[in-house]
């Protein structure tokens, strides 16, 4: 039965997590922190209590954490792993790349790994270089890895419930940022959505803007500053990607801004304007990606602030492509 709770983003993931562990008796919870102290954002508070053993601390090996989880997706349990930071993602990349990812191919079908990631990334401040980095990139060019990145309260909910019912592996990117912000109604209890799709935030008709993560409301400030009519897709689900919303949605506009936090070489951005140009629709203007620089990041604010792309960034690149 579905009911109406009001919940911040931490809270919405805490309330999938529960929900998870109740009902599906396979599921584990496990990684640095997560049962005793509640997780290091308190985004599992709680859920040690309830759940018992199900939900458990580990090491600080990124690599037995996720080899752990694989072994025991394979083995019919569902295990949730937390990786506290995505930058502590590339001690394990093996385990996910070159172990999760193949299962079903090595096995012939024979065996799956529904196991979740749960992580986060993202700029802070005073976050510095190696708690700073957006990898969703590097994720999404390994067939195999399902990839979401959910912003709001109910996208928190719902996607990961979507992740941890998939039978294949999934990473949840979510935003430290958000975890304790403002409370929103979120509908918990109801039927769990299948992977893929995206949001429409914004609904127009001048410019198509794609993005994904928490720059998404940079995104919506500087369409309402400029008082741009843009589509403004939120790419909640990137790895299944939905190229098809997109591409109807530039057919109309017959322009493609894509914003990402991460840095602009080698970004998803990239992918996205070569998925519509390959497609022939026709354009007004050619497509154009804002990012960040190309470079580190600093802990300085200001000096990370110079680094990222901030509103007034996009809110230029929607002038120069409209006017």
């Amino acid at each position: 039965m579905s009911e109406t709770a009001k919940l911040t983003y931490g809270g919405a993931i805490n309330a999938a997590l529960a929900r998870c562990l109740d009902q599906m008796p396979e599921t584990l919870l496990f990684g640095e922190d997560v049962a005793l102290p509640g997780g290091v954002f308190g985004v599992t508070r709680g859920l040690r209590k309830a759940y018992g053993e199900r939900v458990f601390d580990t090491p600080i090996s990124e690599t037995a954490m996720l080899g752990a989880a694989v072994g025991a997706a394979m083995m019919g349990r569902r295990p949730i792993v937390e990786i506290m930071w995505a930058d502590f993602m590339l001690v394990a990349f093996d385990q996910i790349v070159n172990q999760a990812a193949n299962v079903r191919y090595v096995s012939e079908g024979r065996l799956a790994a529904p196991m979740t990631i749960r992580t986060q990334q993202g700029n802070a401040p005073g976050a510095c270089a190696q708690h700073s980095q957006n990898l969703e990139a590097l994720l999404l060019h390994v067939p195999g890895i399902r990839v979401a990145m959910p912003v709001q309260a109910q996208d928190a909910y719902d996607l990961t419930l979507s992740a941890v019912t998939c039978d294949d592996p999934v990473v949840v990117i979510e935003n430290r940022t958000l975890y304790a912000g403002a409370k929103a109604e979120v509908q918990i209890g109801g039927p769990v959505a299948p992977i893929g799709g995206h949001r429409l935030r914004r609904a127009g008709a001048d410019i198509t803007v794609v993005t994904w993560g928490a720059i998404t409301s940079s995104v919506e400030a500087a369409v309402d500053a400029t008082g741009t009519s843009a589509d403004v897709i939120e790419a909640v689900w990137l790895n299944p990607f939905d190229t098809e919303a997109v591409l109807a949605s530039v057919r109309r506009t017959g322009r493609l801004l894509v914003v990402h936090e991460a840095n602009l070489t080698g970004g998803f951005g990239a992918e996205v304007v070569a998925r519509v140009t390959e497609s022939g629709v026709p354009l007004k203007t050619p497509p154009k990606r804002v990012g960040a620089k190309d470079t580190r990041i600093p802990a300085a604010v200001q000096l990370a602030r110079e680094v990222l792309p901030q509103t007034d960034e996009i809110a230029a690149a929607l002038k120069a492509m409209t006017r």
